[in-house]
C-alpha cells in the first residue's frame, strides 16, 4: 500500500470539507439553529450525497458509464443556483430579522438530512472533487476494488468528523452579538460560489 499517497488523499479531503463552502456552511448553520441533532441530521445527508458522487466516479472509471461534458455542466449550473437560492434565503432572513428587531430563526437555512442531500449531490466543488480528483488516488493499492473502498471508507469518516469539528467550531459563537453578521457573511459566500460555479461551467 502508498501510504504517502493515502495520507496526501486524507489530507485532501479534510481541506476540502473544511473550506469554507455550501455544505460546510449548511451544517454549520443547521447547527447554530438545532444543535448537534439537527447538524448530524445534515451531515447524514450530505454524506449520502457524496457517496451518489462516489458510486458515478467509480462506475465513469470502470467505463460502465459516460456523462455527456454538456450534460454535466447543466447539473453544476443547476445546483449553482440550488445553491444561491440558499445563500438569499439567508440574507433576506438576517436582513428581516434585523430590521424587526424579532429573535433570529432561519427557517430557510435550517439543514436536515433533505436539504443536506440535495446541497451535497448540486455542490460544484464535490462534482469536480469525485469526477477529476478522486480517481487519481485509485492506486494506493495493487486492486483497484480494495483502493475504491478504502478511499470510500475514508471519506465517510473524515466527512464526519471535519463537518462534526466545523459544528462545535460555529457552536460557541451561536451565543455571540456576531451571530446575525456570521449567517450574512455564510450568505454572501453561498452566492459568490454559485456565481463562480455558474461563470467557470459555462465559460471556463
Amino acid at each position: 500500500m502508498n501510504f504517502a499517497e493515502y495520507f496526501l488523499y486524507c489530507a485532501a479531503v479534510v481541506v476540502m470539507i473544511a473550506t469554507p463552502g455550501p455544505v460546510m456552511l449548511l451544517v454549520a448553520s443547521a447547527g447554530l439553529q438545532g444543535g448537534y441533532k439537527r447538524a448530524l441530521q445534515t451531515i447524514f445527508g450530505t454524506n449520502l450525497a457524496s457517496l451518489v458522487l462516489i458510486i458515478l466516479s467509480v462506475l465513469i472509471l470502470k467505463g460502465a458509464l459516460n456523462i455527456n461534458e454538456h450534460w454535466l455542466n447543466g447539473i453544476k449550473v443547476l445546483g449553482c443556483l440550488y445553491i444561491a437560492y440558499i445563500g438569499f434565503d439567508i440574507l433576506r432572513e438576517v436582513f428581516n430579522t434585523h430590521t424587526s428587531d424579532h429573535s433570529m430563526t432561519l427557517n430557510v437555512a435550517n439543514g436536515g438530512f433533505k436539504q443536506g442531500f440535495l446541497v451535497g449531490i448540486s455542490n460544484p466543488k464535490d462534482i469536480i472533487f469525485f469526477a477529476s480528483f478522486f480517481p487519481q488516488f485509485t492506486d494506493i493499492t495493487t486492486s483497484l476494488n480494495v483502493s475504491l473502498m478504502l478511499l470510500t471508507i475514508s471519506w465517510i469518516i473524515l466527512d464526519f468528523a471535519t463537518l462534526s469539528l466545523v459544528y462545535l467550531g460555529f457552536n460557541r459563537l451561536a451565543k455571540s452579538a456576531w451571530y446575525p453578521k456570521l449567517l450574512a457573511v455564510c450568505g454572501l459566500i453561498l452566492i459568490f460560489v454559485a456565481i463562480y460555479g455558474i461563470y467557470a461551467a459555462l465559460f471556463a
